[in-house]
């Protein structure tokens, strides 16, 4: 008689184990531990590391394969992704990155911050199906002592929990999601605005004022992570992108 496999006690462990495989494996991809090329432990290894049945490590590392960050080969297990010669249609850029290459200090100050209940409103942008709790954060990206652009945020709580106890005071939350939650798609919106009342005060420039608006949408595996938006004063801000032709 063969041994039964490790079975988890409860859901809410279930969801624990799996977050924590999940949150462990890419910390030891993203900081380099494991290189691109370096061969994840097989199922069975983390099943027993773990101590968690063989459902819960398989659901953790095809989230991990469908955000780009393994890649499972049939017989021969799962490796780090070697890194893609090709950018990737959509980046998910960091502000902090755009002013510094202008030769300027960048500086992020938070403007709001509440937890709430989801409204009709929230779940619209985030694209939830039902109520759950959601985390609204709005702050102002600087380059050097001007307003660079206005930030308003809403993330998921049910997909990201921990993004409950962080205060973004002085650290937007943009970066600190790519560090913790690997995407797997992304959507962009963009529009050109007139400047109302709170965003010309926001960014110092007169009501009426023409924007850019740039608004995102990302999810890992289905789950939908964040909603979004961006908003610059006309003039401070390009878009980017190139295509080559599409090959037979």
């Amino acid at each position: 008689m063969s041994m039964a496999e490790p079975t988890d006690i409860d859901d809410s462990e279930t969801v624990s184990l799996h977050q924590r495989i999940l949150s462990d494996i890419r910390e030891k991809i993203l900081s380099g531990t494991w290189a691109p090329g370096h061969r994840i432990p097989f199922e069975h290894e983390l099943t027993a590391e773990y101590k968690c049945s063989r459902m819960t490590v398989n659901k953790a590392l095809s989230q991990l394969a469908k955000a780009g960050l393994i890649e499972r080969r049939r017989r021969s297990g799962s490796f780090v992704r070697q890194p893609q010669s090709q950018a990737a249609v959509l980046e998910l850029h960091d502000i902090r990155i755009e002013v510094e290459a202008l030769g300027l200090p960048y500086r992020y100050e938070r403007l709001d911050r509440l937890k709430r209940r989801s409204n009709v409103e929230d779940r619209g942008l985030l694209g939830l199906a039902a109520a759950g709790s959601v985390l609204w954060l709005e702050g102002l990206h600087f380059a050097g002592e001007r307003p660079f652009a206005l930030e308003q945020r809403l993330i998921n709580l049910s997909a990201v929990s921990e993004a409950a106890n962080e205060e973004f005071l002085e650290i937007a939350a943009g970066p600190w999601l790519i560090g913790r939650v690997p995407w797997s798609e992304a959507e962009h919106r963009i529009r050109a605005v007139a400047a109302d009342e709170t965003v010309a005060d926001a960014l110092d420039i007169d009501p009426g004022a023409p924007c850019l608006v740039v608004e995102r949408r990302t999810w890992s595996a289905e789950h939908p992570v964040t909603h979004v938006r961006f908003i610059y004063p006309a003039g401070s801000h390009t878009l980017v992108a190139r295509f080559t032709p599409s090959q037979g």
